[in-house]
């Protein structure tokens, strides 16, 4: 049974959020002044509201010490939540309909992503033949892990030109150098990734893109509407006893989304470690100027764009197929709408 634009719309109240808004919390001390975030792939771009809060001290200016470990992909991020070993995590909001879905009450409190900014290309020996995902059937597909959302994305792209999900298989690749080494070695024949990495492979002629969901027009291309792509969720449990935790957490994150609008590429490079660069500051600079128009301006995800998810998942899992699930539960705004308020 599909969730349709209307009942979300309902559901977050015609203010944008009745509803969800949870008690003044001002001036409280933090519940945990540890928090542990997983994230799979800390140097991607995709990321890169996190790590603009932690290397330019706003989580500590929020009294928050975050200790941040990295993971192959967001599906192991998303499993270390599950397993205890992070508080919360840096990943998809797609993970949080999935969950959602199994019974499982994880919720994401702020959008760091309005389009997913993945880019699908194949490696440049291969653009002749191998032009639109109808030409993926039996091809090696390089993501960043399995059932991560660069996985999805490729798997969407590939059912709506007509072939099955499971037509190609999916090879997990990490992020950074190992999924440029991936490419140069020939592990992999198209790539569904993310900056720096896919400027770096285009750069130096390694790749032909395909699709490009880094800008307004190629999501809508693809996805039809926007399309909610990094947030930072929780167990709901966690959430409720660590309300001030989460709005420190969340004040940050929104403090480095209104960072990043006026900032220019060289500020971002110089912000973060060198080697998120990928040995090519250059590429980095021009990286960052193509993602800057995906990063949310808000912290809050659209209802349409949390429907258009649902209903790409809705495609690609027969777990979800006929699944109901109450959006409202999987993205709580009240948080990033009193960090900008």
């Amino acid at each position: 049974m599909t969730i349709h634009r209307r009942t979300v719309l309902a559901g977050l109240g015609a203010t944008g959020f009745s509803g969800l808004a949870l008690p003044a919390i001002a001036q409280r001390a933090p519940e945990k002044a540890k928090v542990v975030l997983g994230v799979g792939g800390r140097a991607l771009l995709y990321y890169l509201p996190l790590a603009i809060a932690d290397r330019r001290g706003f989580f500590k200016e929020q009294g928050l010490e975050v200790e941040i470990n990295d993971f192959a992909g967001g599906a192991r991020s998303l499993q270390a939540l599950v397993g205890g070993s992070v508080d919360v995590v840096a990943g998809a909001y797609e993970h949080t309909i999935r969950m959602q879905a199994k019974a499982q009450d994880i919720r994401a409190v702020v959008e760091m992503g309005r389009f997913p900014g993945i880019v699908i290309a194949a490696r440049r020996e291969l653009a002749a033949r191998v032009r639109s995902p109808a030409d993926f059937r039996g091809l090696k597909l390089g993501v960043t892990a399995p059932g991560s959302s660069t996985a999805l994305t490729v798997q969407y792209a590939m059912v709506k030109a007509g072939l099955k999900a499971t037509d190609a298989p999916i090879i997990g690749i990490g992020g950074g150098a190992s999924a440029v080494a991936a490419v140069i070695q020939g592990q992999v024949d198209v790539i569904s990734h993310l900056d720096p990495v896919v400027s770096k492979l285009e750069a130096d002629g390694l790749i032909v893109p395909i699709i490009d969901t880094r800008t307004e027009a190629g999501t809508r291309a693809l996805f039809g509407g926007s399309n909610p792509a990094a947030v930072i969720y929780s167990r709901q449990e966690f959430i409720e006893k660590n309300p001030e935790t989460m709005q420190r957490i969340v004040n940050a994150s929104v403090k480095a989304l209104k960072w990043l609008e006026t900032a220019t590429a060289d500020q971002v490079a110089d912000t973060v470690p060198a080697e998120y660069h990928l040995g090519d500051r250059a590429v980095y600079l021009q990286a960052v100027n193509k993602l800057k128009e995906s990063y949310s301006r808000t912290g809050i995800a659209s209802a349409d764009g949390m429907q258009s998810v649902f209903d790409v998942l809705k495609q690609l899992d027969p777990e979800l197929a006929n699944a109901t699930v109450d959006l409202t539960k999987t993205f709580n705004p009240a948080f990033a709408q009193r960090a900008v308020s």
